[in-house]
């Protein structure tokens, strides 16, 4: 096969000829939305899900929507189709345009559109079975965190601070309460109860998170979504990741600390035998 290409604006071409000006305000401001969308066996999986939060994402920063779901679709599998790997991670990236630099929205300008593709890797076997370890930090980021915005500064920092510190994830915490890791959302176990942070303006809305809610009501695993304390975070039988590149991920440890027994738990058995059927199954 070919090299792998990337679509922009228009255009299929190989990454190394792929160009936007340096005046476009994703490059100036980081105005616009992105979205990561994984295939397995050259089968989009939750592709509608993904769209929704596109969707969602371009109408809360007044981005007009460039093309249908539809067009965006065949778009991914036009990208998706130059890559040899049957199992992908799609990023694509949707900024207001290029204009000359000013804080408020230029008028009729056209948005830039870009679509990649890569091997999608998942963590082995034996990471899985080991379980992770993070740590924590104060959460310092911008208020409307359910916005998938290319403005990440304040996750790059966050995922920088687990690199400093051996840690796979930094778990973030917002006037005491947990809200979500640098690129994962987060959920503890206790009792055999799973319970997650709220849906709201103060963390990203992974598709994962709507996902594990299926799986729970159809495996009887009991699931509470609320505000949960620090303390409830250390205190927890189970810690859990998920995210794209994740699926589902057991934490061991947060600060040199063990979280229950130390070791991946039966929650997280259930959730992660269930998330592969459910891939199965797409």
């Amino acid at each position: 096969m070919s090299e792998p290409l990337v679509y922009l604006n228009g255009a299929m071409t190989p990454i190394a000829d792929a160009k936007v000006s340096v005046l476009d305000r994703g490059f100036i401001f980081g105005d616009g939305i992105y979205e990561v969308i994984p295939i397995y066996g050259r089968r989009m999986f939750r592709a509608g899900q993904h769209m929704a939060r596109l969707f969602r994402s371009l109408a809360s920063i007044a981005i007009a929507n460039p093309h249908t779901e539809a067009e965006w679709l065949a778009l991914i599998d036009r990208v998706a189709a130059s890559h040899p790997a049957d199992d992908q991670m799609v990023y694509l990236q949707v900024t207001r345009g290029v204009a000359k630099r000013g804080h408020a929205f230029p008028a009729d300008i056209t948005p830039t559109v870009f679509i990649m593709t890569n091997p999608i890797v998942l963590p082995p076997p034996a990471v899985r079975a080991a379980g992770v370890a993070c740590v924590s930090m104060e959460d310092r980021r911008w208020l409307r965190c359910e916005i998938k915005s290319i403005s990440l500064l304040g996750n790059v920092l966050a995922a920088q601070h687990a690199v400093e510190n051996d840690a796979v994830e930094s778990i973030q915490f917002r006037d005491g309460f947990l809200t979500e890791a640098s690129s994962s959302n987060v959920w503890i176990v206790k009792d055999g109860v799973l319970m997650g942070p709220p849906k709201d303006n103060l963390i990203l809305e992974g598709i994962r998170y709507g996902l594990i809610e299926e799986l729970c009501a159809a495996g009887g695993i009991s699931l509470q979504t609320r505000r949960i304390a620090h303390d409830e975070v250390f205190g927890a039988d189970e810690v859990l990741l998920s995210s794209a590149t994740k699926e589902v991920l057991p934490v061991v440890q947060i600060d040199g600390q063990a979280i229950g027994n130390g070791r991946p738990g039966p929650i997280y058995a259930r959730l992660y035998e269930a998330y592969q059927a459910a891939k199965a199954a797409a």
